[in-house]
């Protein structure tokens, strides 16, 4: 196998910058869904169902993206065509999505309606998302992997805060932060116009600055016949049966960690606005002020994976480097409830930006290094998001049965979130590597 040459920073740069936009677009999702759909009439108990379709739509969407782009060959590359068809549907939807309660429709039509705006955004960002993680496992060497991840992550997260504070600072510029019934602030609204506006821009600096390999030059650098990485006579079952046995071990941590994460968006604005703001009350100025909140606080916990994912390469193992983290999350999801100011808010939200830098960078390091030489590295990592997926599927599935049994007050999730992470830190130990020193 040709050894696949170093990279400059730029050239990592370029691979992931388009994730920035990306990850705007999944920031003001994943703040502002449940705000939203509880402004539309949701009972707080059915807000984790809506939660079901994003994950449902990424296990379908990703592993067929996977599929599709390792048989693909276009002037344009064959990852880079499947991210901007996704990025321009998921701007489609950016545009819709949070108008849902003001076209004058009931309040059953209007949650399908943005049920089904948002299946379809979730479908368009995570096939707009999926060929950055194979782009990187397609071109880049295993001693600059998790450099690269790194950088990713490092944009992901920036994009995030981004995308984040955008409902606060327009509610702070004067912009609307209050509607009719049913109806979202333009707060909001404008939040996802202009997130959809950066999302197009940054895909296409990606489009215009990388060049992907050719059949015969990827087949060189990464060990594998043509025949083997593009003719897709290997079904999924077989993929899966022949996966590397840290697929699965990462998995088992992924399992723990995604459904946690899936607490937190679904329950932290009604979690805060009970313990900070002292209402429930979804129509009242101080729910959404605490729906802005969950904005900043999310951002925080962003601005910590940032910080964190500076230190992560300080540890002398990656295994260690993951364990600490998760630990270090389940903390914060812990103190939550306790923290009766918004300003110390920051603190658990900032150890939980711990747990989010290394979910972002470790897993996929590990899994593409064990993968290595392996072929349909696009299938493979569609297939690897399914450990994203499912989690967060049966966690939402299950969540309103959680909550009843918690005692009703959202807050309790966050505690739940954090045992999850602590199940998490301790199933690192069981992940095999190659390497002796993690």
């Amino acid at each position: 196998m040709k050894q696949r040459p170093d990279m400059n920073f730029w050239g990592l740069w370029n691979l992931s910058f388009g994730f920035f936009g990306v990850q705007i677009a999944y920031s003001l999702q994943n703040a502002n869904i449940s705000r939203i759909f509880a402004t539309l009439g949701a009972d707080p108990h059915s807000l984790s169902f809506f939660w079901v379709l994003p994950p449902l739509m990424g296990m379908l969407v990703q592993p067929v993206v996977g599929t599709l782009s390792d048989r693909t060959w276009t002037r344009f590359g064959r990852r880079i065509p499947y991210l901007f068809v996704g990025a321009a549907v998921a701007v489609l939807v950016m545009l819709l999505l949070p108008n849902a309660g003001s076209f004058g429709l009931t309040v059953g039509a209007a949650l399908w309606f943005g049920a089904c705006a948002l299946m379809f955004l979730d479908t368009s960002i995570n096939m707009a998302m999926q060929p950055f993680k194979m782009l990187v496992g397609d071109m880049v060497n295993e001693q600059q992997k998790a450099k690269a991840y790194s950088i990713q992550s490092f944009l992901c997260n920036a994009g995030g805060l981004v995308g984040f504070i955008f409902p606060y600072l327009f509610a702070t510029i004067g912009i609307a932060n209050t509607a009719p019934e049913g109806v979202v602030p333009d707060s909001v609204v404008y939040s996802f116009y202009i997130g959809a506006a950066i999302l197009i821009l940054c895909v296409i600096y990606t489009t215009l600055k990388v060049k992907e390999w050719p059949p015969k030059e990827y087949a060189a650098y990464n060990g594998v016949s043509g025949d083997k990485q593009e003719d897709g006579s290997s079904g999924w079952l077989t993929l899966l049966k022949n996966a590397p046995a840290a697929f699965w071990q990462v998995g088992l941590v992924q399992f723990f960690c995604w459904a946690a994460f899936l607490f937190m968006w679904s329950y932290t604005t009604g979690a805060i606005s009970d313990t900070v703001w002292h209402t429930t009350d979804v129509t009242s100025a101080a729910y959404q002020n605490a729906g802005d909140w969950t904005g900043i606080v999310f951002g925080v916990q962003t601005l910590g994976a940032v910080l964190w994912a500076m230190l992560l390469p300080q540890f002398r193992s990656m295994k260690m480097a993951y364990s600490v983290s998760l630990a270090l999350g389940c903390a914060g999801f812990v103190l939550i409830p306790f923290v009766h100011d918004q300003y110390l808010l920051f603190v658990p939200f900032l150890l939980i930006g711990c747990a989010w830098a290394a979910m972002l960078a470790m897993p996929f390091a590990l899994v593409t290094n064990a993968l290595q030489g392996y072929g349909h590295m696009g299938v493979y990592l569609g297939l690897f998001n399914c450990t994203i997926c499912v989690p967060q599927i049966i966690a939402a599935v299950s969540g309103g049965t959680i909550l009843s049994l918690v005692g009703s007050h959202q807050y309790n999730m966050m505690v739940v979130a954090g045992i999850s992470l602590l199940i998490g830190a301790f199933c690192v130990s069981f992940i095999k590597t190659n390497k002796p020193n993690d």
